[in-house]
C-alpha cells in the first residue's frame, strides 16, 4: 500500500497529466499564430456568410484570431488551388459547399486532384437551394414558371453564382426534371449585380443558396417559387420544395470545413472539437438559421461519405448534359 504522501503525490501527478492532456494542442504549438479560413465566393454572399460565423467562434475557443479570406473565380478553383498547395500545418482551413468532391468532374485539367489533396474535418450544416423571382414578377408560382418556359424554350433567363456551383448544379437537375430549357446567366456572386438584376427584372429567376436568398424572400424583395430539398426546410417551412410542387428535384446542399491532405491528425481533432463546440453554441446555430442554414457538425468519416454521395448523384448528370466548369 502507498503511504499518504505517496497517494498524494500520485494523486496530484494523475491530476496534472489530465490537465495537460486537455491543453494537449496547446503544448504542441496549435494554433500560435493567425488561421485562414478560405472561402472561393466574394463577401456579401451566403458562403461567406457562413465562414465568418464559424471563424468568429472558432476564434473565441481556440484562442487564435481565424481570419476569411475570400478567393473567388475558375468556378471557386482559385481557392481551392490556394488550400491544396498550401502548408499542411494546420494554419490554411477550407469553407466548402458541397461542389469540393465533383470538381474533378467539371474540370479537365485542375492541376491539383480534388479526391486526394484535401481532408475532411466536419460539415457545417445542410440547406435548399432556391429559385426565386423579383417581387413584379408576372411568373407568380412554380407553375407560371414551368409553363412560361415550356412555352418559350430558352427565353426564360436564371442567375446562378456560376457553373459547377451547388445552385448551378440544382438548375440543371431542375430543367431534366421539370422538362424545360433555360438560359443562364452566370454571376460572381449575389453582391456582385446578381441581386439588383433580378429585382430590376433584367434577369427572370435566380437558382442560389437560402444563405444568398432567404433574407430577401423575407423582406419581401423576391419571391420563393421552391426549394431543392426532399422535404421542407424546418428554418423555411413556408416555402414549398420542387417535388411537392410536381417537378420531382431533390439536392441538398451543405458547407464543411476541409484542410489540405496531409495536415496532423491530431490538428484535424482538434478542429473537430472546436466546430462541434461552436455549432452546439446557440447564437451560432441562431445565426445559421436566419441564412437558411441548418448548422449539423459531423466526422471526418462522415463528411467523406458525403463527399462520395455528391459525386453518385451528380456524375450521371454532368457527363450526360457535357456540363464543364469555367
Amino acid at each position: 500500500m502507498f503511504s499518504g504522501r505517496r497517494r498524494f503525490l500520485r494523486l496530484g501527478a494523475g491530476a496534472a497529466a489530465l490537465a495537460g492532456f486537455a491543453r494537449l494542442p496547446r503544448a504542441q504549438g496549435w494554433p500560435s499564430k493567425i488561421v485562414r479560413l478560405v472561402v472561393g465566393f466574394p463577401p456579401g454572399g451566403g458562403a461567406d456568410a457562413a465562414s465568418r460565423i464559424i471563424a468568429a467562434k472558432l476564434s473565441e475557443l481556440l484562442g487564435q484570431q481565424v481570419v476569411v479570406e475570400n478567393r473567388p473565380g475558375a468556378g471557386g478553383n482559385v481557392a481551392l488551388d490556394a488550400v491544396v498547395h498550401a502548408p499542411p500545418d494546420g494554419y490554411t482551413m477550407l469553407m466548402s459547399p458541397s461542389s469540393l468532391p465533383i470538381q474533378h468532374l467539371l474540370f479537365a485539367s485542375l492541376p491539383f486532384d480534388t479526391q486526394s489533396g484535401f481532408a475532411p474535418v466536419s460539415l457545417l450544416g445542410t440547406y435548399p437551394n432556391l429559385l426565386v423571382v423579383s417581387k413584379s414578377s408576372r411568373l407568380k408560382t412554380l407553375k407560371d414558371y414551368v409553363e412560361e418556359a415550356r412555352a418559350n424554350p430558352g427565353k426564360v433567363t436564371y442567375a446562378t453564382p456560376g457553373i459547377g456551383s451547388v445552385p448551378y448544379l440544382a438548375a440543371e437537375l431542375f430543367k431534366i426534371k421539370a422538362g424545360v430549357q433555360l438560359t443562364h446567366v452566370p454571376y460572381k456572386g449575389v453582391a456582385a449585380g446578381a441581386m439588383n438584376d433580378l429585382v430590376m427584372n433584367r434577369i427572370d429567376s435566380m437558382f442560389n443558396t437560402t444563405g444568398s436568398l432567404l433574407q430577401s424572400v423575407r423582406a419581401g424583395q423576391t419571391m420563393a417559387l421552391g426549394a431543392s430539398t426532399p422535404s421542407r426546410s424546418r428554418l423555411a417551412p413556408d416555402i414549398p420544395t420542387f417535388s411537392e410542387l410536381g417537378v420531382a428535384c431533390a439536392a441538398t446542399g451543405w458547407y464543411a470545413i476541409f484542410v489540405p491532405a496531409a495536415t496532423p491528425a491530431d490538428v484535424v481533432a482538434r478542429m473537430g472539437e472546436g466546430i462541434a463546440r461552436a455549432l452546439a453554441d446557440p447564437v451560432v446555430r441562431e445565426r445559421y438559421a436566419t441564412l437558411g442554414v441548418d448548422a449539423s457538425g459531423s466526422t471526418p468519416g462522415q463528411l467523406a461519405a458525403m463527399a462520395k454521395a455528391e459525386v453518385d448523384l451528380w456524375a450521371p448528370i454532368i457527363k450526360a448534359n457535357g456540363i464543364k466548369g469555367e
